[in-house]
């Protein structure tokens, strides 16, 4: 199963859902990420969060929906809804769900209230793969509206 994580930038939350998915998915498993206006960089303190959660970080960069290497099975978007943030809209044949998490790039204050904003993300992001991960996958397959109904419900934990 394929699954892409979206959004707009591809250079912080949808680079985190991805590193954090293939680093706790089982084999047979893989998420890979891609923005609709890619920032040409992955955010440092992305980064730098992943690496102090013992995740790999190598091979990770921010790259355009256009050149996809598989076609997903999943699309998860992870636009937030402050300032107005606009999802992109993945047009192919495939489930899909919102998974909505504020942009730490954008957040402002003291360098610690910034890394602060990161882990949040990285915490909302990771406590869904984690549900995402204990369902059970094979059943939902055949259940179309079922699994539908799951990610709609994961794109709720860890909200406030």
């Amino acid at each position: 199963m394929n699954i892409l994580f979206l959004c707009t930038g591809n250079s912080c939350r949808s680079i985190l859902a991805e590193a954090t998915f293939n680093a706790l998915a089982p084999k047979g498993m893989q998420a890979i990420s891609a923005g609709s206006k890619p920032a040409g960089y992955v955010h440092p303190r992305s980064i730098a969060l992943l690496e102090r959660k013992g995740i790999a970080t190598d091979g990770y960069f921010s790259k355009s929906w256009d050149n996809l290497p598989v076609t997903p099975d999943v699309v998860i978007t992870v636009c937030g809804n402050a300032a107005g943030e606009t999802c992109p809209a993945y047009l192919g044949n495939v489930m899909r769900a919102h998974w909505g998490v504020e942009d730490p790039a954008k957040a402002t204050g003291t360098g610690a209230e910034i890394d602060a904003s990161f882990e949040e993300a990285y915490l909302i992001l990771r406590k869904r793969i984690e549900a995402f991960l204990a369902l059970p996958l094979d059943a939902l397959q055949h259940d179309a509206k079922q699994f539908e109904e799951q990610l709609k419900r994961i794109g709720t934990i860890g909200k406030t």
